[in-house]
């Protein structure tokens, strides 16, 4: 399907354009469309069966937030890698271990954003790289009872919420 797009925006992480095409119906229409270059999230479980869950503040979300480490893809980088990457800056860990989960598109409405998620163990500790704008608390949460706060509606962001339900149909604790 082709399409025209008049630009709107461009910043350093979204382009947002007015894209004007034909759909399958044939009937013609212009959409929003905020185009994003992905990103990965990371479910880091540790020995104990603790996963790592950051604090982080939103402005867009109106404040805190509990989410898994997570980032945008960077050009030439890879989904992994961007986990990878996003584990050590954000949660200050790197895993031996690797399993990728699945992905998700974030909201298919408007924007085209794909998140990978994996699933991360045997851990060990490296130095944090907290950027000024990242206001970011690590905090550990058994894993049972972050699923608990899944099901309760404490935890609300949706990559969180799918990367560990994800995690609990393929972990052996």
């Amino acid at each position: 399907m082709s399409h025209n797009t008049r630009s709107i925006y461009e910043g350093s992480v979204v382009r947002l354009g007015i894209e004007s095409l034909t759909l399958p119906n044939g009937e013609p229409l212009d959409l929003e469309v905020v185009r994003h270059p992905g990103g990965a999230a990371v479910v880091a479980l540790d020995d104990a069966d603790r996963v790592c869950l950051l604090r982080q503040y939103r402005h867009a979300a109106g404040g805190w937030l509990w989410e898994l480490p997570a980032g945008k893809i960077d050009p030439g980088e890879t989904p992994k890698t961007t986990a990878k990457r996003e584990l050590a800056e954000e949660a200050g860990l790197e895993a031996a271990d690797w399993q990728k989960l699945g992905q998700c598109l974030t909201t298919p409405g408007f924007c085209d954003e794909v998140i990978h998620l994996y699933l991360a163990r045997r851990l060990e500790s490296v130095p944090t790289v907290h950027h000024a704008h990242e206001l970011i608390e690590v905090h550990w949460l058994d894993f049972e009872t972050a699923l608990q706060q899944v099901r309760d509606g404490t935890l609300d962001d949706a990559k969180t919420l799918l990367g560990l339900l994800l995690a609990a149909a393929v972990r052996t604790p």
